[in-house]
């Protein structure tokens, strides 16, 4: 099922949910955003998900069309397909320069079609990538929880995708839906966090960066977005006090 998350005479966003079936794999939404014709596909997952995942795209864009795949991080739920994608893509690769010697290691026909100048690899600092009329924000979240991580924001929509960074753990066939109580929705993030974040220190650091964008929805690969002024901010507010990672250590050798 496609979402559409954002449209205007122009630019339009888009998330696919439900690819996934059964217990084949981890639940993950991958995400689409067009300007002006051009177009980028955000973290599209594994090769479980490469054939729906084309099919549910030519409804809005063809595959040999596709301007950009951007990566917030290297796991295979993110770019594991990437060979599929740089094979039957134009589309060039937009990661941390930390994984641009890494996801070359599931492109088996590297030496063929996937040369250097089929990457755009981010300095840690983060950079902008160019899309129609517009660009997108590639913003830095380090540690949260790769080491070389980072979220993309349209000025636009005003949309920040967050990669794993408020991901939720919901059942299947939930409806693709903002939240509507905060409160109930943070027992289905709190688990993931604690263990896949690095550190409050992180999260912290991630919490200044954020309150200076202009963000009307955050939009995570698993789970529920969250939308609205109120729940980001209490969002923002709890991650930037979350003990999680290494902060937990003492407490999970207590249990050893």
């Amino acid at each position: 099922m496609a979402t559409e998350l954002f449209r205007n005479d122009h630019h339009l966003c888009i998330a696919f949910t439900d690819l996934v079936r059964g217990d084949d794999g981890v639940q993950a939404n991958q995400f689409l955003v067009v300007d002006h014709g051009q177009s980028a596909l955000i973290d599209p997952g594994g090769a479980l998900l490469y054939t729906p995942l084309n099919m549910a795209l030519t409804q809005y864009v063809q595959p040999r069309e596709l301007s950009w795949i951007l990566a917030s991080h290297q796991d295979p739920d993110i770019i594991g397909s990437v060979d599929s994608w740089m094979l039957y893509t134009p589309a060039r690769v937009v990661c941390s320069r930390l994984w641009g010697r890494f996801i070359p290691h599931n492109v088996p026909h590297y030496q063929k079609n996937a040369g250097s100048d089929r990457y755009h690899l981010l300095p840690d600092e983060g950079g902008e990538i160019p899309l129609g009329a517009t660009s997108l924000h590639a913003v830095p979240a380090h540690f949260l929880h790769s080491v070389g991580n980072f979220q993309f924001y349209d000025p636009v929509s005003r949309i920040l995708f967050s990669g794993d960074l408020g991901a939720s753990m919901v059942e299947a066939g939930t409806p693709y839906a903002p939240v509507t109580d905060f409160d109930a929705h943070v027992p289905r993030m709190a688990g993931f966090h604690r263990r896949y974040m690095a550190s409050n220190r992180a999260c912290r650091w991630w919490a200044r960066r954020a309150r200076r964008l202009a963000i009307d929805m955050i939009v995570p690969q698993h789970g529920l977005p969250i939308r609205g002024r109120e729940s980001i901010a209490r969002f923002i507010d709890w991650v930037e006090g979350l003990a999680c990672g290494v902060d937990l250590l003492e407490e999970a050798e207590a249990l050893l």
